[in-house]
């Protein structure tokens, strides 16, 4: 998804030329790595980022689904 249209840094998901999905958001491990379901996990190398509902709506006509 590339949507920022004004030169201004946004949230977006894009993919990566492997396949892989890349995620720029609002990092926010601290605040919510403890309120994560008791079957989710984050590793010390991973963070949770946050993004807006618009923005994965936007990008889903770009996943493709298989």
């Amino acid at each position: 998804m590339r949507g920022s249209h004004t030169s201004e840094t946004c949230p977006d998901v894009f993919e990566l030329s492997d396949g892989r999905f890349a995620v720029i958001g609002t990092e926010a491990t601290a605040t919510l790595e403890p309120l994560l379901p008791a079957d989710a996990g984050c590793a010390d190398h991973e963070r949770i980022v946050v993004i807006s509902r618009e923005t994965l709506i936007r990008a889903k006509r770009d996943i493709p689904d298989a």
